[in-house]
């Protein structure tokens, strides 16, 4: 994602990276820097990297509190000096390994899918870049500008803001591309695919699970992918084709039914209007 934060604060680096604390997303395990079962305690042992905690803005308590939120009836936690110790309702061996390794994934800080936040300096104002994406909840985030937050997730895309969002995000991404490779195409053929992949309200990709995979033509399926599946089993359950499309008639080299191949002229010779 890119994220815009708003005008008063978008300039102070310390609102920024205060922003950023909120949006990366910190389990158990990124702040720890060790973790171990103590079987005379009956306890799973947890160290922390107070470095790493100052860093994401974190105390004991927060990393105690998200812990016991999540396993709630299955143990106790307990806060050491630099340590938290996990003692589960089960004293088992294996239900210690067990609640170690869910213990590692918990989330104590910043929304899901978003692992790591770069803050840049553009101009006059700071701007956060994010590796993963969730715009639903950073659109929640205080101190962003809602209005300049920008993911290439088009599946985000289309559930947040809808399916013509979606389609200037395929356009954006399509053209994004090509320029980074070189090329120089008209934006108007990128706008043509933009608008097949969103015109029944959903995405659909280009392939044979999507729009060429959906055609009425058996012939235009086979100029596609997968040639030989098309073909026999157009064969076999005797697939009529109607001829209707370009690329089944250009195939057959035959005219196309667009431009002056769209046209009959009907005349009858016989028939020779009198002069007056």
């Amino acid at each position: 994602m890119r994220i815009h934060l708003d005008k008063d604060i978008a300039g102070d680096r310390n609102e920024a990276r205060n922003i950023a604390r909120n949006i990366e997303m910190v389990r158990v395990e990124s702040v720890a820097s060790n973790f171990s079962i103590d079987l005379l305690r009956q306890a799973i042992d947890i160290r922390l990297d107070q470095e790493l905690m100052d860093d994401k803005g974190l105390t004991n308590e927060d990393i105690a509190n998200a812990i016991q939120e999540k396993i709630k009836a299955k143990g106790e936690v307990e806060i050491g000096e630099d340590a938290i110790y996990v003692y589960p309702a089960n004293e088992g061996l294996a239900d210690l390994q067990r609640l170690n390794e869910k213990i590692r994934e918990i989330k104590v800080k910043g929304i899901g899918d978003v692992n790591h936040v770069v803050i840049r300096k553009e101009g006059e104002e700071y701007i956060l870049y994010t590796e993963g994406s969730n715009l639903m909840e950073a659109l929640e985030i205080d101190g962003i500008n809602s209005h300049k937050v920008y993911t290439n997730n088009l599946r985000e895309i289309y559930q947040v803001l809808g399916i013509e969002a979606t389609r200037n995000a395929i356009i954006k991404e399509a053209m994004n591309v090509l320029h980074e490779q070189g090329m120089d195409v008209d934006v108007r053929h990128i706008i043509l695919v933009a608008d097949m992949m969103t015109a029944d309200g959903t995405i659909r990709q280009i392939g044979r699970h999507g729009i060429s995979g959906s055609k009425n033509s058996a012939l235009a399926r086979a100029a596609f992918e997968v040639t030989v599946n098309h073909l026999l089993g157009a064969g076999i359950t005797g697939t009529k084709d109607p001829l209707r499309g370009i690329t089944e008639n250009v195939i057959l080299g035959q005219l196309i039914p667009l431009g002056t191949g769209a046209i009959d002229l009907l005349m009858t010779p016989n028939v020779i209007p009198s002069k007056k």
